[in-house]
């Protein structure tokens, strides 16, 4: 059965942070906030939490699964980011986009694409994301919450507890955040490639 936290949107109580992120590192998957949508996320080291998530998403070996991270700084530890790239992801972050990025070998393989080996980073512009990305000291290894056959996220925390309650171990509660998905932005070519328009506005690129 799942624990069920409601955080405040605008100033995350830190006590209940602090639990989600030991949830977090005891193998749990949890299901949280971020400025676009709701999203399952766990430990970016942890097998079977990864394994969890996509058996409720009914994911493949080719899904491009996110590293969610606090900041700039930690992203040239998972990504390989050279100049240009840099001043593109200073200029539009945190917000809602998605970057794919050739990943370091800091990231474990079975988040890689198999072909490419690349890597979706994101920061999100959401205080209780970044407050759990903060605390864990690390990157959460995220995708977002659209259950099988569905084209939209779910939206409503009850909703989530619901249908999911013996398959997470914690849904927080971080009021509305949006529905629509991120927008993805290939950097891994010298141009800027735009996957996918979402919430993020891509005319920059």
């Amino acid at each position: 059965m799942s624990q069920f936290f409601q955080i405040h949107p605008e100033n995350p109580q830190q006590r209940l942070i602090n639990q989600a992120v030991e949830i977090i590192n005891r193998g749990g998957v949890v299901i949280y906030p971020t400025d676009c949508a709701y999203a399952l996320g766990c430990h970016l080291g942890d097998k079977s939490a990864l394994e969890k998530i996509k058996r409720i998403r009914q994911l493949d070996d080719k899904h491009n699964f996110t590293l969610v991270c606090r900041d700039l700084s930690e992203i040239s530890t998972y990504a390989k980011v050279d100049n240009s790239c840099y001043r593109l992801l200073k200029s539009h972050t945190p917000g809602a986009y998605t970057f794919i990025l050739k990943a370091t070998s800091e990231v474990p393989r079975r988040l890689l694409h198999p072909k490419r080996r690349t890597i979706g980073i994101r920061i999100p512009d959401n205080p209780i994301a970044l407050a759990l990305t903060e605390a864990l000291g690390e990157p959460i290894m995220s995708t977002s919450l659209i259950m099988p056959g569905e084209e939209m996220p779910l939206m409503d925390p009850y909703e989530m507890r619901e249908l999911l309650q013996h398959q997470v171990d914690l849904v927080i509660d971080g009021g509305y955040c949006g529905m629509e998905a991120t927008s993805v932005i290939n950097l891994v070519e010298e141009t800027p490639e735009i996957i996918r328009e979402g919430a993020g506005d891509v005319s920059d690129f």
